[in-house]
């Protein structure tokens, strides 16, 4: 419903509160970014090479010369290296050219003002856009075990731990998503939005227990790779995976003794403190 200001001018319609109405708002809002998603499928095709290009070059590029729990068979690595690739792809995915590329692009071509005039609650937009990139991650993510299987990755658990390992994996995305909000919100222009999240995305990755033991690094940056967020869901899915190798040793930091619950909490405590954030700045930049 549109209103009438004292002043004889009209304003905007009060959204409408209920967790229900902004579940059913996100929904809307998510099934538009698909649509929009399928028909630019570069924007999928493109997403999906990149994470097959690490996987094929890690694994036999450095197969064979990285010692995994003193073993350097390139199965072994493989397998260890497997957790890494897949957090990297649905951190990379969401956090950087996806969410906050979006973002930054629909605010600069005004895409977002039609909403204003919308009886809809304020956090949908943003809540449906990071729930469109849950969907194309976790197609991404599929194919990519696809490949990954292809290459000789395999699971050594339960079909529940492994969907459970997944899970972690979607969870921490859909979580670092909503940082790449914040940068989109941010930033002018699309490309500011994709080149700041990738800057703080490289070291988070990569000072990790990702792609080589964490105990190989300088005291220092091993004590930031025990306690890095992405560390933890690593560590979680290769323990769902049934993927560390005999006589790998496990450090005596707390996320890593406790891989799955440092997973859950830090993914959730990204959630609210970055969902929160973004929400406040979507509303200061659209009121």
């Amino acid at each position: 419903m549109t209103l009438t200001s004292p002043t004889g001018g009209l304003t905007a319609p009060r959204p409408r509160g209920g967790l229900a109405q902004g579940v059913s708002d996100s929904l809307v809002i998510a099934k538009r970014n698909l649509i929009r998603m399928s028909r630019i499928p570069e924007m999928i095709i493109f997403g999906v090479i990149q994470p097959v290009m690490f996987v094929v070059l890690f694994s036999y590029v450095f197969g064979g010369s990285i010692s995994v729990g003193g073993s350097t068979s390139p199965a072994d690595y493989r397998e260890f290296l497997m957790a890494g690739i897949f957090t990297q792809t649905v951190t990379f995915a969401t956090a950087g050219a996806s969410a906050g590329a979006g973002i930054a692009d629909d605010m600069h071509k005004g895409l977002i003002d039609p909403f204003r005039s919308l009886p809809m609650a304020r956090g949908a937009v943003l809540t449906g856009r990071t729930l469109a990139d849950l969907v194309q991650t976790s197609f991404t993510l599929v194919i990519l075990a696809v490949v990954a299987l292809l290459v000789g990755w395999r699971t050594h658990t339960s079909p529940g731990e492994v969907l459970a390992g997944f899970g972690l994996l979607l969870l921490l995305g859909y979580a670092f998503s909503w940082i790449g909000a914040l940068i989109g919100l941010s930033v002018r222009t699309p490309e500011a939005a994709t080149s700041g999240g990738l800057i703080w995305l490289f070291p988070l990755t990569f000072v990790s227990n990702a792609f080589v033991p964490a105990e190989n690094m300088p005291p220092f940056l091993r004590t930031i790779a025990e306690w890095n967020p992405f560390s933890a869901t690593v560590q979680a899915a290769r323990e769902l995976f049934g993927n560390l190798p005999a006589g790998y040793p496990v450090p005596d930091a707390w996320p890593m003794q406790h891989p799955v619950t440092a997973s859950v909490l830090w993914s959730l405590l990204i959630i609210v403190v970055f969902g929160t954030l973004s929400v406040r700045k979507y509303r200061s930049a659209t009121d």
